[in-house]
């Protein structure tokens, strides 16, 4: 109706004053509301959350969250990590996590230093070696092509904010490929490296992509797409939508080039169009390049086409979360997420060479009804695995997990420097955690 739902979220305690920005709900077109805020303040005793509809509360509205509650910027990890999981409702396990450790048994830092900065850093230049020691995050750059890892150091700072970390030593991948491809029976075996995105003959340990990890940290601050307002702009309902399939994006691969062919030749199924050439300058003559395209309006169309980038094509997650059906082309590539999704059931596969696509769009065209409820189910898989707590959750069990099969101590070598904390206005806060007695430490 014309009525919008309030939302109201002040301190509890009216001796505390707090900046919160709260911005509309989103309509998620279901039923459901998604409401967000950012704290630029912390609270002693807790929020207390109104949500009013007209003039009236809804369901058990007054929500009261018990505090102290931190601002993203506040320096105050929980001690007990149990604690802090529990809190976080972290699932007991994560099958990716458990998988990409198999290989693992126990991890020689020794001979990872020795071997890590010559094999991969070299030849990639895109290593970065971080040491996790009493919550402090110190790191050395190997290769010149390191600037991402300002994504990590984002997160890992967000995240020794929140909890205390494990002691660990590790080197983190911030190139786009995977780079350990030995097996587990190879001599030597594989080395634990840490990467964004999996490949099945890589060995790579993954963690959610510095995409995904920056969208929900600049949720309501930097960024405009992120994993939250994609929900609530999910452009017209399923019957108004556009019957056909979408396509935007840069040339980076041979068959993005091959979907516009197609495009052009089954108008009537396929909207496919390159918005940059990089990789295949001299195709841009002859396919033509189109304008770039505001990401909430590609769900005005029915079917949306996920096709690999120079890896896994790092949309797939925003396309889920739309109401679109995602067509999704076969992958050696992976994020951490794929493992918790299957075809036909969160998404309808495609060949690698994409020769079946446009019978796919056909089947979708006539099966209107069925590929309805796959984009739903998709829909609504993504919103449980991509939920910001889950990211946290995950990062913190990738670490924890390395601490336990790392075979000597962690130490701050030559050459690493301590990446700080924040020491703007922002971040400055004051901690009301219980303190473990001395005699608990």
């Amino acid at each position: 109706g014309r009525t919008e739902f309030k939302v109201v979220i002040k301190a509890l305690s009216p001796k505390e004053v707090t900046r919160i920005y709260t911005p509309r709900p989103l309509d998620r077109n279901d039923g459901t509301f998604l409401m967000r805020y950012r704290m630029y303040g912390s609270v002693r005793k807790g929020l207390k959350i109104e949500i009013l509809y007209g003039d009236q509360h809804v369901a058990q509205s007054p929500y009261i969250l018990k505090g102290p509650v931190y601002h993203e910027y506040c320096d105050c990890p929980e001690e007990d990590p149990e604690i802090w999981q529990n809190v976080m409702s972290c699932p007991s396990q994560e099958p990716q996590i458990t998988k990409d450790f198999i290989s693992f048994p126990t991890i020689d830092l020794q001979r990872m230093l020795k071997e890590i900065p010559t094999k991969f850093s070299q030849t990639r230049g895109a290593i970065v070696h971080y040491t996790i020691l009493n919550n402090h995050i110190y790191r050395r750059s190997l290769g010149k092509y390191t600037d991402f890892k300002m994504f990590s150091d984002e997160m890992f700072l967000s995240l020794a904010r929140k909890v205390r970390l494990p002691d660990v030593e590790f080197y983190l991948n911030v190139g786009d490929w995977p780079v350990e491809y030995r097996k587990a029976n190879d001599t030597p075996g594989p080395i634990p490296v840490i990467s964004w995105c999996g490949s099945v003959d890589s060995r790579d340990i993954v963690l959610p992509t510095y995409d995904v990890t920056h969208s929900t940290l600049e949720t309501l601050r930097g960024v405009t797409n992120d994993l939250l307002s994609i929900q609530g702009n999910t452009g017209p309902f399923w019957e108004n939508k556009t019957e056909r399939a979408l396509f935007r994006g840069r040339d980076s691969r041979e068959e993005r080039l091959r979907l516009v062919k197609l495009s052009k030749e089954n108008p009537e199924l396929l909207d496919a169009g390159i918005t940059g050439y990089f990789f295949f300058r001299e195709k841009e003559k002859e396919l033509g390049k189109v304008q770039l395209m505001g990401f909430f309006d590609f769900f005005k169309y029915k079917y949306q086409v996920n096709v690999d980038g120079t890896v896994a094509a790092y949309r797939f997650p925003y396309l889920l979360l739309g109401d679109s059906l995602v067509l999704k082309q076969d992958s050696q590539y992976y994020e951490h997420f794929y493992i918790g999704l299957k075809p036909w059931k969160h998404y309808v596969p495609v060949k690698r060479n994409l020769e079946d696509l446009l019978e796919k769009i056909k089947w979708a065209k006539e099966n209107d009804e069925e590929a309805r409820k796959i984009a739903k189910e998709g829909q609504l898989m993504a919103r449980e695995l991509l939920q910001p707590y889950r990211l946290y959750c995950y990062y913190y069990k990738v670490l924890q997990k390395y601490a336990k099969h790392q075979a000597s101590k962690p130490e701050i070598r030559d050459g690493m420097e301590l990446v700080p904390q924040p020491d703007d206005r922002d971040s400055v806060c004051s901690c009301h955690r219980k303190k473990p007695l001395r005699e608990d430490l």
